[in-house]
């Protein structure tokens, strides 16, 4: 496997497909994740909000996260994890938790401190993927539109 930035030449389209399929699971659970059902444009959008890292297993995609640095965790020295997505039948194989090493890795090398990211309280699967990493609770946060209450977790780097 191979992890690298996203360069112009990939097609959004197909990583928006990718997104949708990672997120068919929690939208079948009644989660509204934005990435259930996002048209290629909002994915466009999230990308241009930070770096959008591929991971590649024999020239197909496998995963695909955005590390970005929204105010104000940019002043804190705060990297910020979003649109993470790993095919569904690839999962539990390692390949998130090697996304997500880089992108920790990134985030020190550019002089982070913290790495933060959300998922849906009931999404208990996922606050445990993050939990065994190093991640822990920080708060609880209704984001607007939203039909799930959601949890932040943050991993000092």
């Amino acid at each position: 496997m191979t992890i690298r930035r996203l360069q112009p030449t990939d097609s959004i389209e197909d990583l928006t497909a990718l997104i949708h399929r990672a997120y068919q699971r929690l939208g079948e659970m009644g989660l509204n994740y934005t990435a259930v059902n996002q048209g290629p444009e909002v994915t466009l959008e999230r990308v241009l909000e930070g770096e959008c890292w591929l991971a590649e297993m024999h020239g197909a995609t496998v995963g695909t996260a955005v590390l970005s640095f929204p105010e104000p965790y940019r002043e804190s020295g705060r990297a910020y994890v979003n649109q993470f997505a790993v095919e569904p039948d690839l999962q539990g194989m390692g390949i998130g938790s090697a996304l997500l090493q880089h992108l920790e890795e990134r985030a020190r090398e550019v002089g982070c401190h913290e790495i933060g990211l959300d998922t849906a309280e009931s999404a208990g699967h996922l606050v445990r993927f993050y939990e065994t990493r190093g991640y822990q609770f920080v708060e609880y946060v209704q984001f607007e539109g939203k039909t799930y209450r959601s949890v932040i977790l943050v991993k000092l780097l």
